[in-house]
């Protein structure tokens, strides 16, 4: 990977140039921003840069036999650390244990989330964690010698997810790293890692994209019409990875849809049995699904009650969503929207503490039918 292959990031691009230009490299950087901005596809981009025998000043040459190996992400100087859970290897899971899932999953597309990445893996029941032993590995692979000659480079996807243990003991890699090595950090929720690793890292600040360069990259690269691609950016709101979802015909996005319209269906018409197996069909889903569920709720809400201001630069909808706002968003107003908000936000707390999800979810549908009967 190259930087010609990130959309947009222009100006991203170019200070890391500069960095290795004028030999200001930090020995620890950290790319922060918002989900789908590019941000792991410019720490492999650069990580290509850093271990391409002769870099331009555009980014890695892609020629060189370096360069070869980091596409194919085999490179014996490349390494990387993730958030994994115990499936593979119960007592001391590492990394490598899905060194072979997370290569495909980069080489097929880069620009993905942490609901791709547990699919991949299989673990959409379970949390996901940098555990203490992955900084061990990673101690014993950067005390080795360079298999080239050159730099190592280690990709650290999601730091937030290490716990304090893991993190301090990360801590004294990055403070001390062996010669030549680079950490490159790719975070979405840089406040939760731990504050030690932030104030020793330089922290590169991704911003989301401009809906151009999400329409542009959809056009050449997926073959969309230009009217399709410009409101699939519009919707994407800065996210590539969410784009691409959205093209997806049977993606997770659509089945939350369903079921936020099932939720609010039943419960204005009090349909108490079809409430139940509405709550005994989600209960099924998992509980990382159900979470990221409810976050799509609390999105549905928020563009139906802006809906009713007429603004349509300011909302968010794809075609099918459009239309059953049209119908719905009447109902939401400043009458409930802060409660059914609060609702889905503290249904989103009890999943997350392990509460019994079928009850969670009747009640939240129990508790919609009296703040739909509010909007009048």
């Amino acid at each position: 990977m190259t930087f010609n292959d990130i959309i947009g990031q222009e100006e991203i691009k170019q200070h890391l140039c500069r960095l290795l230009q004028e030999n200001k490299l930090p020995h620890a950087i950290m790319f922060c921003g918002p989900r789908g901005a590019g941000k792991l596809p410019l720490a492999l981009a650069f990580a290509q840069m850093l271990l391409c025998q002769h870099p331009t000043d555009d980014g890695a040459c892609g020629t060189c036999s370096d360069c070869q190996m980091s596409s194919l992400w085999s490179h014996p100087d490349l390494h990387f650390a993730f958030p994994i859970y115990k499936g593979k290897s119960s007592d001391k899971p590492l990394s490598d244990d899905f060194l072979q899932e997370w290569r495909e999953q980069i080489s097929r597309n880069a620009y993905f989330d942490t609901e791709d990445w547990l699919e991949d893996i299989g673990a959409e029941n379970q949390q996901i964690v940098i555990y203490v032993q992955e900084s061990d590995n990673l101690q014993r692979k950067l005390a080795l010698k360079s298999s080239q000659g050159g730099r190592k480079v280690v990709v650290l996807w999601l730091p937030e997810r290490m716990n304090e243990q893991t993190g301090n003991k990360l801590l004294k890699l990055i403070e001390e790293p062996p010669v030549g090595t680079h950490f490159l950090l790719v975070s979405q929720e840089p406040d939760l890692v731990l504050g030690t690793i932030q104030s020793r890292v330089q922290r590169i600040n991704v911003p989301a994209l401009t809906e151009e360069d999400i329409s542009l990259a959809l056009q050449r690269r997926h073959d969309m019409q230009p009217d399709d691609a410009n409101l699939l950016a519009h919707i994407a709101q800065g996210s590539y990875t969410e784009a691409l979802k959205r093209m997806e015909r049977d993606s997770e996005q659509q089945m939350f849809f369903d079921l936020f319209v099932q939720l609010m269906r039943h419960s204005y018409g009090r349909r108490i049995k079809e409430m139940q197996q509405w709550a005994l069909a989600v209960s099924e889903l998992g509980r990382e699904r159900q979470k990221r569920m409810l976050e799509y709720f609390q999105q549905q809400l928020r563009e139906n009650f802006i809906y009713n201001f007429h603004e349509p630069k300011i909302n968010f909808l794809g075609r099918e969503e459009e239309n059953f706002s049209t119908r719905f968003a009447p109902f939401i107003n400043e009458r409930n929207v802060v409660g059914i908000m609060n609702e889905l936000s503290d249904a989103g707390r009890d999943i997350a503490q392990n509460v019994s999800a079928r009850m969670v979810f009747f009640d939240l549908a129990l508790k919609m039918i009296i703040l739909l009967k509010s909007e009048k």
